[in-house]
C-alpha cells in the first residue's frame, strides 16, 4: 500500500516533470523537421549522445569532481564567514555599525567587475576562483543571519535574562533557533549564488572544471558540449537547492505555514 507521504512526492515529481518533458520533446521535433539550427540548437538526443561519450571516457566526471569542490569550498569559506558577521552584527550595535556599511558597499560590486582584479591579485590557480565564489556566498548568509537575530521577539531575551542564561546559552538556546528560518533562507540564496559564481570562475580562467569544458567546447563549435555544461549546472544546481529545502522542512516542522 502506497504511503499518502509517498504519493505526494510522485504527484509533485510528475507535475513538476511535464513541463521539461514536453519542452524536450516540441524540441527534438523542432529540430528533426528542420525548423531549428541544430548547430546552433543541437537535439535533445545529440546532447544525450555527448553527455555519454563524455561520461565514457571519465571526462565528464573529473571535471564535475573539480568544480562541485571548487563551489562547496567556496561556500564553507564565504558563507561561514557571512553566517558568523551576521551573527555578531544582529547581538551587537557597535559591530554593525562598524562592519555594515562596508559590507553593504561591496555587496553592491558585481563579481564580474572584481573577477579581473581576482586573477591580478591571486593568480589563475584555485585561491582566485574559491576566494570568487566565496564572495558571492558570504552576502545572502550575513543579510539574512543579521536580519533573523533582529526579527527576534525582545520578550524572549527577557525571559532568557530571568532564567540566568548566560550569552552562549542564549545563543545556542534562543537565538539561532528563533533565526533559524532566516538562516536557512540564506543558506538557499548562497548555495545557488556559489553555482553562480563556479560559472563565472570557470570561464575566466581556468584549465578545468564544468566551466571550462564549455569554454573549451564553445571554441571549437562543439554546442552540444556546451548544452551538456548547462544541464549539469541547472541539474545539480536544483538537487542543492532541494536539499536545502528539505532540510528546512525537518529543522522547521514546528512552524504552521500556509501550503497553499
Amino acid at each position: 500500500m502506497t504511503k499518502p507521504g509517498g504519493y505526494k512526492r510522485t504527484t509533485v515529481f510528475l507535475l513538476g516533470s511535464i513541463l521539461p518533458l514536453a519542452l524536450l520533446v516540441f524540441w527534438q521535433v523542432l529540430g528533426g523537421l528542420g525548423v531549428i539550427s541544430t548547430l546552433l540548437f543541437p537535439t535533445p538526443v545529440t546532447i544525450a549522445k555527448a553527455f555519454g561519450k563524455l561520461a565514457a571516457t571519465g571526462e565528464l566526471w573529473e571535471h564535475f569532481r573539480i568544480s562541485v569542490a571548487r563551489a562547496a569550498l567556496g561556500f564553507i569559506l564565504g558563507g561561514g564567514f557571512g553566517l558568523l558577521c551576521g551573527i555578531l552584527a544582529g547581538l551587537f550595535r557597535r559591530t554593525e555599525r562598524a562592519f555594515d556599511p562596508t559590507i553593504q558597499m561591496l555587496r553592491m560590486v558585481p563579481s564580474l567587475a572584481v573577477a579581473p582584479l581576482f586573477v591580478i591579485w591571486f593568480g589563475i590557480g584555485e585561491e582566485s576562483k574559491v576566494l570568487l565564489i566565496a564572495k558571492g556566498a558570504f552576502f545572502p548568509l550575513y543579510i539574512n543571519a543579521f536580519l533573523g537575530i533582529r526579527n527576534v521577539d525582545n520578550k524572549l531575551f527577557e525571559v532568557a535574562r530571568v532564567l540566568g542564561f548566560s550569552r552562549l546559552k542564549q545563543l545556542i538556546r534562543l537565538v539561532i533557533p528563533a533565526a533559524l528560518p532566516n538562516i536557512l533562507l540564506g543558506v538557499r540564496l548562497s548555495v545557488g549564488i556559489s553555482w553562480l559564481g563556479l560559472v563565472v570562475a570557470e570561464l575566466m580562467a581556468s584549465t578545468s572544471g564544468i566551466g571550462y569544458l564549455m569554454s573549451d567546447a564553445r571554441q571549437f563549435s562543439k554546442t552540444p558540449v556546451v548544452f551538456v555544461g548547462i544541464i549539469i549546472f541547472a541539474v545539480v544546481g536544483k538537487l542543492a537547492d532541494s536539499l536545502v529545502r528539505l532540510m528546512e522542512r525537518r529543522w522547521l516542522k514546528w512552524r504552521d505555514n500556509y501550503q497553499g
